[in-house]
Formats: C-alpha cells, structure tokens, sequence
C-alpha cells in the first residue's frame, strides 16, 4: 500500500496551529485542536446581500457582483416597472427609470454601460434602451418583437437569442439578432426554440451559451438542453442536470452558473458549467425563487429579486465560487 509521503512527495505534519500558506493536497495534525485537518477544494456557495429598494421579478440586468443595474420586471402580477436599482456590493439604490415600463426584458452590459431591449408592457415591444450610467436613451428597435429573449455580450455588441412572440407565452422562438451599437442584424437561429431561459450574459457576441427554458407549449413542458455559439452556428451540448424554467443565470460560454427557477415549484438549485458539462452544487440558493435576474461571473455571481409561494422577492445573494480552503477531514 502507498504511503501519504510517496503520493504526495511529503509527510504528515504535527503542528500546534494551522499553517500559515499550506498547499493544495497538504494534511497536517492540530494538536492543539487535536483535529487532522487538511487544505482542499471547497465548493461554492450563497451568502445574503442586500436588499432590493423594491421586491421585483421578471427584470433585465446587467454589471458584476459589486457594481450590478437592473430594469423593468414587475412586483404586482401583470403591472410592467419602469425602475431601475444600482447595486455597490453592499446596498441598493433607486436611479433614473427606463423610459418605457417593461416586464421581461433583455439586458446586457455593465453597470455604467447597459442596454435593455424588448421585453412586454401591455404589448410586446421592439424598443430599446441604452443606459450611460445617470439615464436612459431610446435607440435603434429590434427587428421584431420579442420579450424573454436572453442575450450575451455588451452594450455595443451583443448577440439576443430565443424569446417569445406571443402572450401568454405559446410560441417560443429560436431566431437570433446581433447588435453593433447602432444597428441589428439577422443571426443564426438556436436549434431548439425556446423561452424563459438561462444564458451566459457575461460572455461575447460570437461566444454565447443558452441553457433550459420551455418550449411555451405548454409551459410545462421543460427543457434541460444546452446550446453554444461560435460565432457562425449553434451546437447542442451536454444537458443540465435539472430541466426548469425561470432560470437565473451568470457567466460565460465556457464558464457560467445557473440557479434558480421553477420545475413544479420554485427551486434554488444551483449548477456550474465548465465548458463541457454541468455540475450540480451541494448547496444552493438560501431562498428558493423562480424567476431572479442574475449577473456576474461564475466565480463572484449575483441573484437579485425574484418569486417565490410567498411573492415578491426583495432578497439579493451573492455567489462566491469554489475555492481552496481549510478543511477538518473526519470519517463520515
């Protein structure tokens, strides 16, 4: 049988105190917590943020884990916002709202740089609206209308996928547009139509990634497909773990986090993707909640907002990835 010293090129240490800088893969004995402990991979994991200025779901969002904007949604069933709430990684803060009120937006961009298209305010809209970090300006339609899209990119070049067409939502789409800044153009349709998904928002315009979702036909119909863009076509990929609806979601194409949603009730299940397959987190969201508008990273992600059997959601979470850490080992 090998010994620890030949596997790992050393010994077990017996100190009085945790090492300082320990390396990855290196077990030491406390004796003065008399514990052998050792230095390992943890998993990621949710902690509470601060709360929403006012309860919202069904938003468009755009920023990282400390400087987030979202848009839009609806607090009372039906009723399309027009607010917009700025995040500092500590508080929220109420700023200028959308010209036009819209539940299920598109959002992409960062905080001071964002733009919100499409989405439903008594009809389903074509208008968007680009964000300089004080207010919003009304710029150039989208070709047709659409809410629920998702999207992947910037304020400048995006690429916005999927949606729907009609309301309540029964014709889901696969069409694609891209955006330059002034102008959309036709791109290539997903394989699968669907709405009410995940993306990588974080990512690029010719790296996009779009996950879950239903058909909207029936709504309960739900979908675990992933599919990724290269700039010129969509490819199916490996499933998720859990098909849903209503998905938050962060990251990138190779690199993006999923939480939240609805399967036959408000879930918080939380799953990473590496690029090439997902893994199902140990833990997910605190607060279950179908339906929160995501951004940020698959390393430092944000969950904002949201529905649950309760209502409205002012709760915001923050997602801290996996990372090294110490670790008690113990025989269960």
């Amino acid at each position: 049988m090998s010994q620890y010293s030949q596997l790992k090129g050393q010994n077990i240490l017996i100190v009085s105190s945790d090492p300082s800088n320990p390396i990855e893969g290196q077990i030491w004995y406390n004796t003065t917590s008399n514990l052998l402990k050792g230095y390992a991979l943890a998993p990621g994991g949710w902690s509470s943020g601060g709360n929403l200025v006012t309860g919202t779901y069904a938003m468009g969002g755009a920023g990282t884990q400390t400087a987030t904007l979202v848009f839009g949604g609806e607090s009372n069933p039906g009723t399309p916002l027009s607010q917009t709430q700025s995040y500092n990684g500590t508080s929220w803060t109420a700023v200028n709202s959308l010209n036009t009120a819209r539940q299920y937006p598109g959002g992409n961009g960062i905080q001071t740089a964002a733009l919100a298209y499409g989405g439903f305010s008594g009809t389903i809209l074509t208008s968007v609206e680009s964000w300089n970090g004080s207010s919003w300006t009304n710029t150039t339609s989208l070709p047709s209308a659409a809410w629920q899209r998702q999207g992947s990119g910037t304020q400048t070049s995006l690429i916005a996928f999927g949606g729907s067409t009609t309301v309540p939502v029964a014709n889901a789409i696969s069409t694609a547009v891209t955006w330059d800044g002034s102008s959309w153009t036709s791109a290539p349709s997903m394989n699968t139509a669907r709405t009410a998904f995940g993306s990588s928002g974080s990512g690029t315009q010719t790296a996009a990634l779009g996950f879950g979702g239903t058909p909207g036909s029936p709504e309960s119909v739900l979908s675990a497909a992933t599919e990724s863009y290269n700039g010129t076509s969509w490819t199916t990929v490996n499933s998720m773990n859990t098909a849903r609806k209503g998905i938050g979601s962060a990251g990138t194409q190779t690199l993006a986090l999923a939480f939240g949603g609805f399967t036959t009730t408000q879930v918080g299940t939380t799953e990473l993707w590496d690029g090439t397959s997902w893994t199902s987190n140990p833990t997910g969201l605190a607060t279950v909640r179908n339906i929160p508008e995501g951004t940020g990273t698959q390393a430092d992600g944000l969950s904002s907002g949201g529905v649950d059997g309760g209502g409205t959601m002012t709760n915001t979470e923050e997602w801290t990835g996996a990372a090294l850490a110490t670790k008690t080992i113990t025989t269960s």
